[in-house]
């Protein structure tokens, strides 16, 4: 299980701190009161703190909310920050947005307002799968999911990030391998050395042995200059091998050779260098059955898998579906340089009951497409791409209609519904465009069990 993220209050009049910390208590956060900007500044700088509640004016000349804002966003950029304040003037607000803070509270503070404030970004924090942990702990910026799956994953790369052993990344294209393979790296002892990511698929292997491992001037036509490969490049760092299942056979002998010895010789040049570089490999193949088939060599396989760890589809962790669209929403307002949209509960359940071949990749520019093409601030069922909500409408009509009964179409298109939104009977009325009773009657008609 991920730790709680860590909400930091500072107040230095007497009780303030201790009466918000007791009502966001059942936040689902753990919570810090301090009373001393000094101290506060302090522990900044020895823990990750995620939230921070701070007065603005604060009983020190030299330190006020602000300062403890630049600090906060100091050590750790991704970090909220509330600012407490006795004037809610225009000028106030705007030195508060600023300087990066993320909203502000005005004395008397409204408790139920502050809760509905930190529930807000909790759950952002949560979606993002970056609950906190001191200096020394994990985090996966940009990798998304609550899903037991990916929490099992999460569990694996926390494990053997901090080691050297090579990490095999499996899953369907468009599942995220390259950000876990960052995240490994992010999260490693070489985090402050590069990360060099290579596709293997589509090169040639003369282009693919020159990328990797270098080439001497007049090595080939073209060759003007001697050029570093990326495993000299990565000298300290991580290697990122993407699609590895499509390296030719004859390449397949040198990188294992080089994962052997450390040594590589760039090609056209006798000058061999040691490298000290962690390799992190992903594929979309199935590699036993590649070996099986003597498309991919044993001893190279046993030798990138030294801990494997497989990526679910999108498919089959649709719970996480909606914390990615209100992540890729704000990317896609960032990216556009517009006010972030919201969307609609009917348009999350349904782009839930879609199958995303493309997975992750494919609902992301679904969620930009969808963001680009509508005016509304609200997002809904209409600004789905049709392509999407169509094919959604038609799945599952695999069999002729002349075949089946009516009764077992319902019955079976209720099991499906009910499968997509993990049992929950509203969200599968409205899906179903039936009303709660109706369903339960049917539930009971057809026998279906939740």
């Amino acid at each position: 299980m991920a730790e709680k993220p860590v909400i930091l209050i500072v107040d230095d009049e007497s009780g303030h701190a201790d009466v918000l910390a007791e009502a966001l208590s059942n936040s689902g956060g753990e919570t810090i009161a301090v009373y001393d900007a000094r101290n506060a500044l302090e522990l900044l700088s020895t823990r990750h703190i995620d939230i921070v509640i701070t007065d603005l004016n604060l009983h020190n000349d030299k330190i006020n909310g602000v300062d403890i804002l630049k600090a906060a966003k100091e050590q750790n950029p991704d970090s909220d920050v509330i600012l407490i304040t006795a004037y809610a003037t225009i000028d106030t607000c705007k030195e508060a947005l600023r300087h990066g803070a993320s909203d502000y509270l005005v004395k008397p503070i409204d408790i139920d307002q502050l809760r509905a404030m930190v529930e807000k970004l909790l759950k952002k924090f949560l979606a993002a799968g970056t609950a906190s942990k001191n200096k020394n702990g994990f985090f996966f910026n940009g990798v998304m999911g609550q899903s037991s799956s990916m929490q099992s994953v999460f569990a694996v790369l926390k494990r053997v990030s901090p080691t050297n052993i090579t990490v095999l990344i499996e899953g369907e294209s468009g599942t995220g391998k390259e950000l876990l393979a960052q995240a490994i790296h992010n999260n490693s002892l070489r985090k402050n050395n590069a990360f060099k990511p290579i596709n293997c698929a589509g090169l040639t292997e003369s282009l693919l042995e020159s990328e990797l491992f270098g080439h001497a001037k007049g090595a080939f036509t073209g060759a003007t200059e001697a050029r570093k490969g990326l495993f000299e490049v990565a000298d300290k760092g991580t290697l990122f091998l993407d699609e590895i299942g499509d390296m030719p056979l004859t390449m397949q002998a040198k990188l294992l050779r080089v994962l052997e010895d450390g040594i590589i010789v760039p090609v056209g040049s006798n000058k061999s260098t040691v490298v000290d570089v962690r390799v992190i490999s992903a594929t979309n193949h199935n590699l036993a059955s590649l070996v099986e088939k003597e498309k991919f060599r044993q001893d190279l396989y046993f030798r990138i898998k030294g801990v494997s760890v497989t990526v679910p589809a999108l498919r089959d962790r649709t719970q996480d579906i909606a914390n990615l669209v209100d992540y890729f929403l704000a990317q896609a307002a960032k990216e556009l340089g517009r006010q972030k949209k919201s969307i609609s509960e009917n348009a999350i359940n349904i782009l839930m009951t879609y199958n995303w071949p493309g997975n992750i990749r494919q609902l992301r520019n679904c969620v930009r497409t969808m963001t680009v093409m509508s005016d509304a601030e609200k997002l809904d069922v209409k600004d789905i791409p049709t392509e999407i909500y169509q094919v959604r409408q038609i799945a599952g009509q695999v069999a002729p209609l002349g075949s089946v009964s009516l009764n077992d179409i319902e019955r079976q298109a209720i099991i499906d519904t009910l499968a997509k939104v993990s049992n929950n009977r509203e969200k599968a009325a409205k899906l179903l465009g039936i009303g709660e009773r109706t369903l339960y009657r049917k539930l009971k008609e057809y026998d279906i069990e939740i």
